[in-house]
């Protein structure tokens, strides 16, 4: 019989809990995506963000608490979610040795894709992201932000109902950042549920439907951009992501 999820409820994570011996990345986090939700993901380094994605992906497992991806446990059916997601790591993952479009071809073989409509996302996808020309050079030649943009295109290529894109624009110039921003929010516009991280603020704000602040594997807030913007009396969202987590350097 084929498994089918219980509900299709975006994301839905319950007193997580992470621990690396005698660390506790992640320490009884709740909230959830809702479906077709564009959320941030936000926090100095360390605070866990990673973590949860790792855990979402199936790539980590949970010390406690339980992760629900469109009705899937990531503990139990890690198989089912990964059939429906896409990740851009933080760290590339490519073949160095490979054209970018080879790259983004291994990948969707490797989703059992059909070779056509393989030929026809690849096309599409490097198009909108400005490297139909660079797909053909090695990867390892890539700049910084040619990396970050192979890579949207790799975890993207399987056309996925959830995407988590983990800081998918560092090391991009402004002109990219501005076309990968406009490429997120049509993923958005195509019903997919995303999860971004990252350490442009402003980015957040500008693409993101609700955001969600850790610091020390704790949710110390959880909204829409303006409404924490009002709470916490500050001209945007990074004046209130250092009201709350402080000017420290981590």
């Amino acid at each position: 019989m084929k498994e089918r999820p219980l509900k299709n409820n975006g994301i839905e994570i319950q007193n997580l809990v992470k621990k690396f011996e005698d660390i506790i990345a992640i320490d009884g986090i709740s909230f959830e995506v809702k479906p077709g939700e564009l959320f941030g993901l936000l926090g100095p380094n360390g605070a866990g963000k990673t973590t949860i994605i790792n855990i979402l992906n199936g790539q980590l497992k949970p010390t406690r608490g339980t992760a629900i991806v469109s009705g899937y446990d990531v503990k139990k059916q890690a198989n089912k979610v990964r059939e429906l997601i896409g990740v851009c790591p933080q760290e590339p993952a490519f073949y160095s040795y490979l054209t970018g479009r080879e790259n983004v071809e291994l990948f969707g073989r490797l989703h059992g894709m059909a070779k056509e409509v393989l030929g026809e996302r690849t096309d599409e996808l490097l198009n909108k992201v400005g490297l139909v020309e660079g797909a053909t050079r090695r990867a390892g030649k890539y700049s910084g932000g040619m990396i970050r943009r192979i890579s949207l295109v790799m975890a993207l290529i399987n056309n996925p109902d959830i995407a988590y894109l983990d800081e998918p624009t560092v090391a991009m110039d402004v002109q990219s950042r501005h076309a990968t921003w406009n490429f997120i929010r049509e993923l958005r516009t195509q019903g997919k549920t995303v999860i971004l991280t990252t350490h442009y603020i402003e980015e957040a704000e500008s693409l993101c439907d609700r955001v969600g602040i850790i610091d020390q594997g704790k949710l110390i807030a959880l909204d829409i951009p303006k409404t924490l913007m009002t709470e916490y009396k500050a001209k945007n969202l990074e004046e209130v992501f250092i009201k709350i987590t402080g000017r420290k350097i981590r």
